[in-house]
């Protein structure tokens, strides 16, 4: 994952302040189904929140966070739920394709 900074950055880590915006953002990542785009997206609302303190908040290793939110990352559930619940987000489980009634 590159370091560079993008324009539109300092915007989007603004925004994912929001939990809205931020479930948002994670959910459209998760549609595309890519374990990959999904961590990088949830590295992203985690750094508009301070990976540092999140890292304190979730009583997590920071090193440790930012290798499980690399693009090569593998959290654990239990460290996923954690973060997410740091963030004021939570996980759930909705039917891929509802059966019409």
């Amino acid at each position: 994952m590159s370091t560079v900074s993008r324009p539109y950055k300092p915007e989007l880590l603004k925004a994912l302040l929001d939990p809205t915006e931020a479930a948002e953002y994670l959910n459209a990542a998760l549609e595309e189904d890519s374990n990959e785009l999904f961590l990088m997206a949830l590295r992203n609302v985690a750094e508009a929140h301070g990976i540092k303190k999140l890292a304190e908040d979730t009583q997590l290793n920071r090193e440790s966070m930012y290798r499980m939110l690399s693009d090569q990352g593998n959290p654990k559930l239990a460290s996923l739920t954690s973060i997410l619940r740091e963030l004021g987000l939570k996980l759930s489980v909705e039917v891929k394709n509802p059966v019409p009634a």
